[in-house]
């Protein structure tokens, strides 16, 4: 992933030192694994553990050039490992294993981990999300649907919602590091033919992670998953960005995402306050989905496995969860610094004079006797007046000599303290939301 959308400590987990460095713990700990079965020689085992290189930019080089000969990255790991430990200690490393039981194992491994900064990150915009929803869980705004006005809602209402989705993505999250923290040390074809089943458990056990049965590779369904829970991640982000987006709209203008000393909206008009952050995070959302396709499509491999998924798995699997990460994180930064106009919001809910009361006006006809239809076309041809001469849709209703009802009645329709008398029960769901 390019520098721009990628941040430190999710980097830090995909690095080539930091994969190199799980290659290199992998091995040792399978060669000591093997010390309790008496096949390595106790002080063989112990010189690999002291004699080991440190895996820094150096190795990592070493490594690269190596592969120019061997034209195989692990075997040129192993190789450079080999001749820092030296013989005859060194040639027990890889003793028995097969390059996918340390590549999967570590990818595994890293996936774990960044699972974990996942889960950090959006338990850090739940945070925020809750706060906001419940600081406005009375400031009233219109419902949209079709992106027409609706009936009346509140902003706190749309925020809970929005909370309720990021804690359903924690739910996959959860479920996606269970389902890749997982490793498998069990040769060619997966049938331990050269390796005890030990020493997976021995590795096991000391990485925390759980040993399952495979062919030559982990079942890349597992990956997939993976994929689909930071996918995912990245709709919820799309949902939140694309409505912010529609709300910052000059005609609209019911928030607007920060604005901070120096910066600058456009190169050429001055007054441009853009939704940069909302537009962003709707654009990497694209590439989370496509890379869950990849994944999807590295499930089916030739026989015990072949190396297709190989290629795909080294861009997408660290790219989805830098992107993953960063959305979480840009929009908790957006959301931090939103600002919310609700004076804005109230003078939008009654620009279309008072429409979006039909439904209750509708109701109470009803209510008073008449059919359904007959009520609707009565309500919806005042409506339509109202929209078209500008004018008070209460006041006409009023006038029609067909609406014979109460005062009281439309007093009732009209009064917007009874249209969101429940809608906060949505805020108070997140009360029980999990920390």
């Amino acid at each position: 992933m390019i520098p721009r959308y990628t941040m430190p400590e999710m980097a830090a987990v995909f690095s080539d030192t930091a994969r190199f460095g799980r290659y290199l713990e992998i091995e040792l700990l399978a060669t000591e694994a093997h010390v309790g079965l008496g096949i390595v020689p106790a002080a063989d085992a112990a010189a690999c553990r002291e004699r080991a290189p440190q895996v820094d930019d150096a190795f990592v080089t070493a490594v690269d050039e190596r592969e120019k000969v061997t034209d195989h990255d692990v075997a040129a790991f192993v190789d450079v490992v080999q001749g820092a430990i030296g013989a005859p200690a060194g040639a027990w490393i890889h003793y028995g294993l097969t390059s996918s039981d340390v590549v999967d194992t570590a990818w595994c491994w890293m996936l774990r981990d960044a699972c974990d900064l996942l889960l950090q990150a959006a338990d850090g915009l739940l945070v925020t999300l809750v706060r906001l929803a419940r600081e406005h869980r009375d400031t009233v705004m219109i419902g949209r649907t079709h992106g027409i006005h609706a009936e009346p809602t509140t902003f706190g209402a749309k925020v809970a919602l929005w909370a309720l989705q990021v804690d359903r993505d924690r739910t996959r999250l959860r479920a996606a590091r269970d389902t890749v923290a997982v490793c498998k040390l069990s040769g060619a074809v997966g049938t331990f033919s050269n390796i005890d089943p030990a020493v997976e458990a021995h590795v096991a056990s000391a990485l925390g992670l759980r040993a399952v049965p495979a062919t030559q590779v982990i079942a890349r369904a597992r990956h997939a998953e993976f994929l689909y829970a930071c996918a995912s991640v990245g709709a919820t982000m799309e949902l939140i960005a694309v409505e912010l987006r529609h709300l910052q709209r000059t005609e609209v203008r019911e928030v607007q995402e920060g604005f901070k000393v120096g910066q600058k909206g456009s190169s050429a008009m001055p007054h441009k306050r853009n939704p940069i952050s909302a537009e962003t995070i709707s654009g990497l959302s694209r590439v989370l989905r496509g890379n869950l396709q990849a994944g999807m499509q590295d499930v089916a491999l030739w026989h015990e496995r072949d190396i297709s998924h190989s290629s795909v798995e080294r861009v997408v699997l660290p790219d989805s969860a830098l992107l993953a990460y960063y959305v979480l994180r840009r929009m908790t930064r957006l959301l931090d610094g939103l600002q919310v106009f609700p004076e804005r919001m109230l003078a939008n809910l009654w620009s279309s004079h008072g429409l979006v009361f039909s439904q209750p006006v509708l109701l109470g006809l009803v209510q008073a006797g008449l059919t359904r239809d007959e009520a609707y076309r009565i309500v919806q041809e005042n409506a339509g007046r109202a929209w078209d001469e500008g004018r008070s849709f209460r006041e006409l209703l009023a006038a029609d000599p067909r609406v014979t009802v109460p005062d009281a009645v439309l007093d009732d329709a009209f009064d917007l303290a009874r249209s969101v008398r429940y809608a906060g029960r949505g805020v108070d769901a997140l009360d029980a939301l999990a920390p």
